[in-house]
């Protein structure tokens, strides 16, 4: 997704960025300590409603600074409390060699045919995302897990995913992302 950002000058004000419909943020690149930019307000609003639900951190970003196209993701994200404008982004740039940490959304599938909930019982997701570290080439969108065969009482691990070549979890293997549950 492409965004067109440039470097904040100064005298102008968080607020006037706002108002002129930009979005304050900061550019930060391995081993630098980050840069003030201001990102084109509609133009992230418009990819944000194109992106699925939790995928936000996963989706990669071209930035358009300044003339140089430069290949980033959201590190975090701020909103108003009562009108859910973003009020301020965090990027990382991406470098080719260079791994980076980054949380990935779980989504379970199979629940229409599962053993456990068709026997009276219902899934709970105890993780809906993972934390991982790969290089950027290899950032998965999401992991899948099926949970078609699943029994009342039974779960799966984090160790049930399946990871891409070059993909390390940070979460133990031990942690539960997902059981059927008995209803009481």
């Amino acid at each position: 997704m492409n965004l067109t950002a440039k470097k904040r000058t100064k005298g102008k004000s968080i607020g006037q960025i706002r108002r002129d419909g930009g979005i304050p943020a900061v550019f930060y690149s391995p081993g630098d300590s980050g840069h003030s930019i201001e990102v084109n307000g509609p133009q992230f609003e418009a990819a944000l409603r194109s992106i699925k639900p939790g995928r936000l951190a996963t989706t990669k970003f071209t930035l358009d600074l300044d003339g140089k196209k430069i290949q980033a993701i959201v590190k975090d994200i701020q909103y108003n409390r009562t009108t859910y404008q973003v009020l301020h982004l965090d990027f990382e740039e991406l470098k080719k060699d260079v791994p980076v940490r980054v949380n990935v959304p779980i989504e379970c599938v199979g629940q229409e045919e599962c053993v456990g909930i068709k026997l009276g019982g219902f899934s709970r997701q105890i993780i809906r995302s993972v934390r991982i570290k790969c290089l950027p080439q290899d950032i998965p969108e999401d992991f899948k897990v099926d949970i078609s065969n699943l029994n009342i009482k039974q779960s799966l691990r984090v160790s049930a995913l399946q990871m891409p070549k070059g993909v390390q979890p940070l979460a133990t293997t031990d942690e539960v992302v997902v059981v059927i549950a008995k209803k009481p």
